[in-house]
């Protein structure tokens, strides 16, 4: 009778492992969570402080989609506005940097990379779960431009290129590349929007324009606006054709649950009229 020998055994073992699941890179990676919020905190409001409340009590990684401390990012708007009600959350928070960020007489934004431990140019990335998520700086004039070629551009597509194993990729940051709301859609962000298509990219979300808004996948993208931090909610104007629902009535956040081969969502309201946008997608 045929016995086979131990190296064989293992070898079929090995062999036999490549088809699992389990042998898939990131498929035992277990969901993760990511909330998106942007325009957040102000002296003048008590609504920035109930999204904060909200976001305490919701597990996962907090993306902050900019504009943090009304009106001008200062230390002291910072120390009396924000950290009161998001300081207990900073451990969780991954942010990018808002125009208001940078108002502060000419500023290029120091208080705020200090406070989030971000670099000169403010644009980085990192893995959640299976997904890798990039963090990019939308404040074009003050970082020497967002065109093909330009400095942050060329470490996107480096950053992309040396993730391409990753099967699904979120972007997030503040000016929205497509909008309906007061400052609508920022044509500065189509190079980055042209490579993240091209890389396969899956989900962008922004804040700037003081609403809620999902638009159908441009170019494979599905991109959500998420202005409801707190600041203050504006009307919207032309109506985008890829929007496809939306809502200037309620503050809150999204809730995004990243799984090894596709998302969900879902807005949590934290102040006025409860709006719940919910759905779910799949990875390119």
């Amino acid at each position: 009778m045929f016995r086979p020998s131990a190296r064989l055994l293992i070898a079929l073992c090995l062999g036999a492992a490549t088809l699992l699941p389990s042998a898939v890179p990131g498929a035992t990676r277990p969901a993760a969570t990511l909330l998106g919020v942007g325009d957040i905190a102000s002296c003048d409001v008590e609504t920035d402080e109930q999204v904060a409340d909200l976001v305490a009590r919701t597990p996962g990684t907090v993306a902050l989609l900019g504009d943090l401390a009304y009106d001008s990012g200062t230390a002291t708007e910072f120390a009396r506005c924000f950290m009161p009600a998001w300081g207990r959350i900073m451990p969780r928070i991954r942010a990018s940097l808002g125009n208001h960020e940078y108002a502060n007489g000419g500023s290029d934004a120091s208080v705020a990379r200090s406070i989030f431990g971000l670099s000169a140019g403010g644009w980085y990335s990192f893995d959640l779960g299976s997904w890798h998520v990039v963090a990019l700086n939308s404040n074009c004039e003050e970082i020497g431009g967002c065109s093909a070629g330009s400095r942050q551009w060329r470490w996107l597509r480096r950053d992309l290129q040396r993730h391409r194993a990753a099967r699904c990729t979120l972007a997030f940051w503040h000016h929205p590349r497509f909008s309906s709301g007061l400052h609508g859609s920022d044509v500065r962000l189509a190079a980055f929007w042209s490579l993240l298509a091209q890389e396969r990219a899956d989900v962008v979300l922004s804040g700037h324009d003081h609403d809620y808004e999902r638009f159908a996948p441009i170019a494979g993208i599905r991109s959500f606006v998420v202005g409801t931090g707190g600041r203050g909610l504006r009307p919207f104007e032309a109506i985008h054709p890829k929007s496809v629902a939306r809502q200037a009535e309620s503050f809150g956040v999204l809730r995004l649950t990243l799984r090894p081969r596709g998302y969900s969502w879902r807005f949590l309201t934290a102040s006025g009229p409860v709006y719940g946008d919910a759905g779910s997608g799949t990875c390119r």
